[in-house]
C-alpha cells in the first residue's frame, strides 16, 4: 500500500497486542493518549462488520506547540494519531502520517528542529510497538 505521507509498519503482533505496545510506547515517552476510537466496534454497532481497525490520538503541547507556533494550521492534524488495522490478508498494520509530510502540507515556517524530533520519534515508537 503506498499512499503520499503515509507511513505504514507491518506488525510482528496481532491488532490488540500491537495497539497495547503502542499505548505503552507512547506513555513511555511522556506523551498523552487523548483517545482511542474502535472503527470495528462503531460497525459493529450498526449491523455492520469491519476487520480490526483502532485509532489512538496522542502527543504533547511540548512537541506540537512549536510547530503550531510556526504554523498555527497544524494544529487541525496535531495531536498526532496512529492507526492500527488488519488487512484482507489477516496482516496487522500500523499507519501514521508522516510529520515531514504533514509539515509540507501547511508550507513553509514549520520549525525543522521539532519536526525532526517528532519524525524520529514517531518512527521509534512505531518500530517498537510493530516488532
Amino acid at each position: 500500500m503506498d499512499v503520499t505521507g503515509l507511513v505504514s509498519l507491518k506488525s510482528a503482533y496481532g491488532p490488540k497486542v500491537t495497539m497495547n505496545r503502542l499505548e505503552s510506547e507512547i506513555r513511555s515517552r511522556g506523551m498523552i493518549v487523548f483517545a482511542k476510537i474502535d472503527h470495528a466496534a462503531g460497525a459493529e454497532a450498526v449491523g455492520m462488520t469491519l476487520r480490526p481497525t483502532e485509532l489512538v490520538i496522542f502527543g504533547n503541547a511540548k512537541g506540537g506547540t512549536p510547530l503550531m507556533q510556526g504554523v498555527q494550521t497544524m494544529g487541525i492534524d496535531l495531536p498526532l494519531k496512529a492507526l492500527v488495522w488488519q488487512d484482507d490478508s489477516g496482516a496487522t498494520i500500523l499507519s501514521y502520517n508522516a510529520p515531514k509530510w504533514l509539515a509540507a502540507r501547511h508550507g513553509s515556517g514549520v520549525p525543522s528542529a521539532p519536526l525532526d524530533a517528532m519524525t524520529g520519534a514517531l518512527d521509534a515508537i512505531a518500530k517498537s510497538a510493530t516488532s
